[in-house]
């Protein structure tokens, strides 16, 4: 069920980073930014535990999200 829910949590989040930094992807780009988003905030809210249960992982996987989008576009996308 973790891995079900991660990618469901990674994909919304995903959608949602990509709208706040009005990038245009397609669905797999946008589940896959989302996804490796929820493991890098979801490591990172780990470390500093602020909120409880699935409203943490959700923050967190936008946060990663919006990590890996820039890292993306700043140093990938050249």
């Amino acid at each position: 069920m973790p891995v079900i829910a991660l990618i469901i949590i990674g994909a919304a989040a995903g959608f949602l980073a990509t709208r706040l930094m009005r990038i245009e992807s397609d669905i797999p780009t946008t589940m896959l930014i989302g996804i490796v988003g929820a493991l890098v905030g979801g490591f990172l809210l780990r470390a500093l535990v602020t909120m409880m249960g699935w409203l943490s992982g959700f923050v967190g996987a936008v946060l990663g999200a919006l990590l890996v989008i820039w890292i993306w576009q700043t140093y990938l996308r050249r």
